[in-house]
């Protein structure tokens, strides 16, 4: 059975929420990695670009550049030259907010649509083999319980 390098040791040592914070780490960049690889190899495409697309499909009205920078939670410098690739790829459509002259409003082109929709299929495929290996119970326990981490860091003191 093959098996991943820890970001630790595994000793007793450290506390335990660092070591289930490196365990969850390990997971998340081992599954990114392997879904970069396969973005890049089958779709000649980039996880921020996939992002993107994914996204505005889920908002087929469209969003503002400042929308869609605060849902990606990346900075609007680096998404416009990523949506203007796009955008010149025939994937997205940008107009002026009729509301606001100075507003974009950005939108997946049905191009765009088609081509998400391929990428979808596949990124759903990778996510799931990866996935196999655990019982449809583990899944969903493994589910509520990172829901459960979820509002336990939502409710930390700290940055947002």
């Amino acid at each position: 059975m093959a098996t991943l390098p820890e970001k630790h040791d595994g000793g007793v040592t450290e506390p335990e929420a660092v070591k289930l914070w490196l365990r969850l780490l390990t997971c998340s960049m081992t599954i990114e990695k392997r879904v970069r690889r396969r973005l890049a190899d089958q779709f000649e495409t980039t996880l921020p670009r996939f992002d993107v697309l994914a996204a505005l499909d889920r908002n087929p009205k469209g969003l503002t550049m400042g929308q869609l920078s605060q849902a990606l939670l990346v900075s609007g410098g680096n998404l416009t030259a990523l949506v203007r690739q796009l955008e010149k790829q025939g994937l997205l459509e940008m107009n002026k907010a009729p509301s606001d002259g100075r507003s974009w409003i950005v939108r997946i082109s049905p191009r765009g649509k088609r081509h998400f929709a391929d990428i979808a299929v596949a990124h759903h495929h990778w996510i799931g083999e990866m996935l196999a290996g655990m019982s449809s119970d583990h899944s969903h326990a493994l589910y509520s319980l990172l829901a459960e981490l979820k509002d336990s860091i939502a409710r930390a003191p700290g940055d947002a």
